[in-house]
């Protein structure tokens, strides 16, 4: 058989960042050992701020803002958009990340190492880690104080599956055989015909959630492993928030890190344009549920979780502040953004603003800033605007190795 021809160039562009890659990991990539481990400090709030907490604005219920915070940021959930609240915040309030070395993710799929992190040092603070890793409970605890609050976002796991299979498919080998202009319907009429456990990148096909928290997303579903890994992951994380569900999650994030509200205004960002995949029928959701089991069954488990917190909560409250957030938002997005909505990549303006694309397309949304913004928001609407990469960049990470994907990218016209 022929090696499929529209794919020739994606799989040679990607062998060469690959082979670059892989080479700078061998180089780079555990070269820390020291004699004498550190151990992490109970704390890694900025000492003026239990100094004179005066100068750091309260919520309603009289509580600091957290400051340690670790965000396991999975794959097509809007944790996008989480991130940007994250970065704001951390900047705003002079907060160190443990950022990536090189690139925008913690050398994913690969386990979380602590020497991911750059600049690692036994005992050295850092408060806030948001970017996309395979967790490692042991190794991200190496890294983070003592009193770290720990949060990460599910999605539904049929609508994850479609956005993957899109998203990814052009870096998955095994779907380039698949024939037919629609794929993604063709490998769920028989997806144990195509897929492959061993597959280079199939884990982005199956139960990738429960993949992104570092299990083996091949188990069976009725495992007894996979339910002690729930119980793993419920006794990690103090809250789980859902896509389904983003104002409420955010408030129920709020609520643990007594945040203000102002700290949750935001954009959707990293979000593909309506019409570039057909969406789930019925039977197709149903098939796709079937075959993400694992993460089905992840996925309910803290659906009830998150509505016995909401209940905690109060739910006239929260309906009071999920309206009070969606105003607060709505106006934002009037002040910031020209024409108050997203235009798709081809029609935004300043490369600044220009969103990461998926190989072979180009079918993430972004945003036009707003010409003569009010001076008191101009910082901040720039801030809610700006994508991922630009941000980190923003922040001072040298993303050489992710831009030179993109170099490549740009050259073989994909």
């Amino acid at each position: 058989m022929l090696w499929p021809k529209v794919n020739l160039k994606y799989g040679s562009a990607f062998c060469i960042v690959t082979a670059i890659t892989v080479f700078y990991c061998l180089c780079s990539v555990h070269l820390y050992h020291s004699p004498n481990d550190f151990p992490v400090p109970s704390s890694c709030a900025p000492m003026q701020l239990h100094q004179t907490p005066q100068n750091v604005s309260q919520n309603s219920r009289g509580c600091l803002p957290k400051m340690d915070i670790m965000f396991m940021k999975t794959h097509k959930t809007a944790s996008s958009t989480i991130i940007n609240i994250l970065f704001r915040f951390g900047q705003k309030h002079g907060l160190k990340f443990a950022f990536p070395n090189s690139r925008n993710d913690f050398y994913y799929p690969s386990s979380f190492h602590r020497t991911y992190v750059k600049g690692y040092q036994s005992g050295l603070c850092f408060n806030i880690m948001s970017n996309h890793m395979r967790f490692n409970s042991a190794e991200v605890t190496q890294v983070l104080p003592q009193d770290t609050v720990y949060v990460t976002v599910l999605r539904d796991p049929a609508e994850l599956f479609e956005s993957s299979f899109h998203y990814f498919s052009h870096l998955i080998p095994l779907t380039w055989w698949i024939q037919g202009e629609d794929k993604m319907t063709e490998f769920l009429r028989d997806p144990n015909y195509y897929y492959k456990p061993n597959g280079l990148y199939s884990f982005y096909l199956k139960n990738l959630l429960f993949f992104d928290f570092g299990y083996d997303n091949n188990l069976d579903e009725d495992s007894p492993m996979v339910e002690q890994s729930f119980k793993e992951i419920a006794k990690r994380f103090d809250l789980v928030m859902l896509t389904e569900h983003f104002e409420e999650s955010l408030i129920l994030l709020k609520d643990v890190l007594c945040w203000s509200m102002d700290e949750l205004l935001f954009f959707k960002l990293n979000a593909r344009k309506e019409s570039s995949a057909p969406r789930l029928t019925p039977e197709l959701k149903q098939k796709a549920l079937k075959w993400n089991s694992i993460d089905w069954k992840l996925y309910k488990y803290f659906n009830s979780t998150f509505w016995h917190k909401v209940e905690l909560y109060g739910r006239e409250q929260m309906v009071k502040d999920v309206a009070e957030l969606k105003r607060r938002n709505a106006e934002m997005m009037e002040i910031c953004i020209e024409g108050g909505h997203s235009v798709e990549a081809t029609n935004i303006h300043s490369e600044d603003l220009q969103p990461w694309q998926p190989v072979g397309e180009k079918s993430i949304v972004g945003y036009n800033l707003k010409s003569n913004i009010d001076k008191q928001y101009e910082e901040l609407c720039r801030k809610m605007l700006t994508p991922e990469l630009q941000y980190m960049s923003d922040l001072g990470v040298n993303l050489w190795l992710t831009r030179l994907w993109g170099s490549v990218r740009k050259v073989m016209g994909l």
